[in-house]
């Protein structure tokens, strides 16, 4: 039976902790000291910064805000979305284009896929 190779992976010691957050993806030691920072601004510990609600992110709700949503805790709730700046492209223009990319992607994998198979094969491990 095979041994399962270790990560190499030093440039991010929090990938090396196994944190992941809510899209999957591994925390960056950046990702950590927002939440860290912002921890200690929200309760207020001495050398914090001011703590403020940030879209997307982090907000204080109030009992009464909690109360107005039936006591349901679900931070999205009340965090809300991030501000993403709009890039000017019209959607009737966007949407044709990433759909033609991606269908140029969807061909490519395509041709992948085969000749990864073709490889397999020629090594003794495909179909």
């Amino acid at each position: 039976m095979a041994k399962k190779a270790k990560s190499t992976n030093t440039k991010d010691s929090s990938a090396n902790l196994g944190f992941i957050d809510r899209v999957h993806r591994e925390l960056t030691d950046t990702d950590l000291q927002k939440i860290v920072s912002t921890y200690h601004a929200w309760r207020g510990d001495p050398g914090a910064v001011k703590y403020q609600d940030i879209a997307g992110f982090c907000k204080s709700a109030t009992t009464a805000e909690i109360a107005a949503h039936g006591h349901v805790l679900t931070p999205g709730r009340y965090v809300g979305a991030e501000e993403v700046e709009d890039d000017g492209e019209p959607f009737e223009e966007k949407m044709p284009r990433l759909v033609a990319e991606l269908q140029a992607q969807f061909v490519e994998s395509a041709s992948l896929e085969k000749l990864i198979k073709k490889n397999l094969k020629g090594l003794g491990y495909g179909e």
